[in-house]
């Protein structure tokens, strides 16, 4: 090929800077902060840019949502409840910034152990050896019994739980996500995965009342993302289970002849999974609408965003 030689720079066509579209300016740039502000100061000192312009969006959306009375669903893992959000969401609950919440298997089991015990999330790594992990006796009793009632008795999941956990002395049942929702007329769904959970293997199980049970809450979950045009869902720390329910929930209402295109979804976790992103911020969204991820830990990025919305909410009341 011979030698190749060294490009010339001469006769490149340059512009002036000024008429360059650029994707950051000095308007966007965050504001220093000064000793004594409060939270709102905060808030507008961030920049407007990447993920702290998301965070504002998103925001933006909920506040709107809430506003204009539309649906604003929360989906949650249950590491949210075992690092110690439970009483930021019943606020919101309160404030009637979320309208329902849908939970896997092992949300029930947390915020039962919350309300009975006030405390939970045992240390798997020291009982697995002895075979003792999972074998508390008083939640496993009392869930499996609560879900039988609610198989009995035509009622979903959540809402059994709820129900139950509402009629209890429980010391701690005040900062039950499932008990207060009840008391407040919230839907809470709950969305099995059979063997996921260790209620499961303990003799108090029925099977055939956990599906009966949470198969009614899928139906009353696909109820509410049938109302989601113009809201808001948010997954915060479910990496499979609440995004594949909100995917065929969502293709459900839309093959019963539902309008759901323009909504907001926003994933929140401590990294970037590929279910959430595809199931929850980009595939629904295809149509119209908003998707967001905002990467973090909850026991910060939830309080932080939930402050924020509260703010946003009493703004120019």
């Amino acid at each position: 090929m011979g030698e190749t030689k060294p490009l010339s720079l001469k006769g490149i066509k340059s512009y002036s800077i000024k008429d360059r579209r650029s994707k950051v300016g000095v308007k966007d740039f965050a504001k220093k902060w000064e000793s004594g502000g409060d939270l709102k100061l905060w808030l507008e000192s961030l920049p407007q840019i990447l993920a702290a312009g998301d965070f504002r969006k998103v925001v933006q959306n909920v506040v709107k949502a809430v506003r204009g009375n539309k649906t604003v669903v929360l989906a949650m893992g249950a590491h949210p409840i075992k690092v110690g959000l439970n009483p930021i969401i019943i606020d919101l609950l309160e404030r009637d910034a979320i309208s329902s919440i849908a939970m896997n298997g092992a949300g029930i089991i947390h915020d039962t152990e919350i309300a009975m015990a006030g405390h939970t999330s045992e240390h798997v790594s020291a009982h697995l050896a002895s075979g003792k992990f999972g074998m508390a006796e008083e939640p496993a009793t009392f869930l499996n019994e609560s879900i039988r009632y609610g198989a009995e008795n035509g009622v979903g999941l959540g809402k059994a739980v709820g129900l139950r956990l509402a009629e209890q002395n429980f010391p701690y049942k005040h900062l039950s996500l499932l008990a207060r929702a009840f008391e407040l007329g919230k839907p809470v769904t709950v969305h099995v995965a059979i063997g996921t959970d260790t209620i499961h293997f303990h003799p108090s199980v029925d099977p055939g009342a956990v599906g009966k049970t949470s198969h009614l809450d899928f139906r009353i979950f696909a109820g509410l993302i049938s109302k989601l045009d113009q809201g808001v869902f948010i997954n915060m720390g479910s990496a499979v289970i609440m995004p594949e329910v909100f995917l065929k929930a969502l293709t459900l209402v839309r093959n019963l002849g539902y309008e759901v295109k323009e909504f907001t979804t926003l994933n929140m976790d401590f990294i970037r999974n590929y279910r959430p992103l595809t199931n929850v911020v980009q595939r629904p969204t295809l149509e119209g609408g908003e998707g967001f991820s905002l990467v973090g830990h909850h026991e910060i990025m939830f309080p932080l965003l939930a402050s924020a919305i509260i703010e946003g909410l009493e703004k120019d009341t």
